[in-house]
């Protein structure tokens, strides 16, 4: 059983505090208005990411990724702690660094295909052919097997012991990209700063990973290609 006193300790706390930041800076920035203190802080929040530039844009996937991402990994950094907590081993802040440095590359290439692309790329026609793309992607054979591995930490982590944490971080972060990425990309297409699809999208994939079989990955599919006929309805 789960030694759930462990995940009250200094270093958990931190990453708490880490997911609790990024969801609040993310407020902010999306807010439609935004509190009376740190004038200055909140005028760079609240810029799209067109305006903020490469650099706002990047910070702005980076928060989304860590908002979003880290919780659905917190199963994972358990297992981990438990091991090397019984083993009396450390690690445990590199192990999701490597984790992180992974997701830190998701957000680079997310903000080079929006910065890059024009503002009508993103058309109705697009967020269709996204949300297909994604439903396929839920179904697919290399779904299942990232997810699988997600869902199974304590198989994951045996197997790769004696890679050492960094490389671990980077494998997790590797199997959970295999997993998330289609879900994560459609903020291109209207999610960018939307924290209701933030938060539905953080908690359909935390189900997935917590879950056994295909039913929340199907039903996501089904819902996606829902969003799909609904917005080709609408160009006919």
């Amino acid at each position: 059983m789960r030694d759930l006193g462990r995940m009250t300790a200094p270093h958990w706390l931190a990453l708490y505090g880490a997911i609790l930041g990024a969801w609040a800076v993310l407020w902010l920035w999306a807010a439609p208005a935004a509190p009376d203190f740190g004038a200055l802080l909140v005028s760079l929040c609240r810029a799209t990411p067109e305006a903020a530039g490469w650099g706002g844009a990047f910070a702005m996937w980076v928060l989304m990724a860590a908002a979003m991402m880290l919780p659905t990994a917190l199963p994972a950094f358990a297992t981990y702690d438990e091991i090397a907590h019984a083993h009396r081993l450390g690690g445990g802040a590199t192990l999701v660094a490597g984790y992180g440095a992974v997701w830190l590359g998701f957000a680079g290439v997310a903000t080079a295909a929006q910065m890059l692309a024009a503002p009508e790329a993103f058309s109705p026609a697009f967020a269709a052919a996204m949300l297909v793309l994604a439903a396929a992607y839920q179904v697919s054979p290399l779904k299942e097997a990232c997810l699988s591995r997600c869902r199974m930490p304590l198989t994951f982590f045996m197997a790769h012991w004696n890679d050492g944490p960094w490389r671990m971080g980077l494998r997790l972060g590797a199997v959970c990209l295999g997993c998330c990425w289609a879900l994560m990309a459609l903020a291109l297409v209207g999610g960018a700063m939307s924290l209701g699809f933030m938060a539905l999208a953080t908690v359909l994939m935390t189900l997935e990973k917590l879950g056994r079989g295909t039913l929340v990955p199907r039903a996501i599919a089904i819902a996606c290609l829902a969003g799909a006929g609904f917005l080709i309805g609408g160009l006919s």
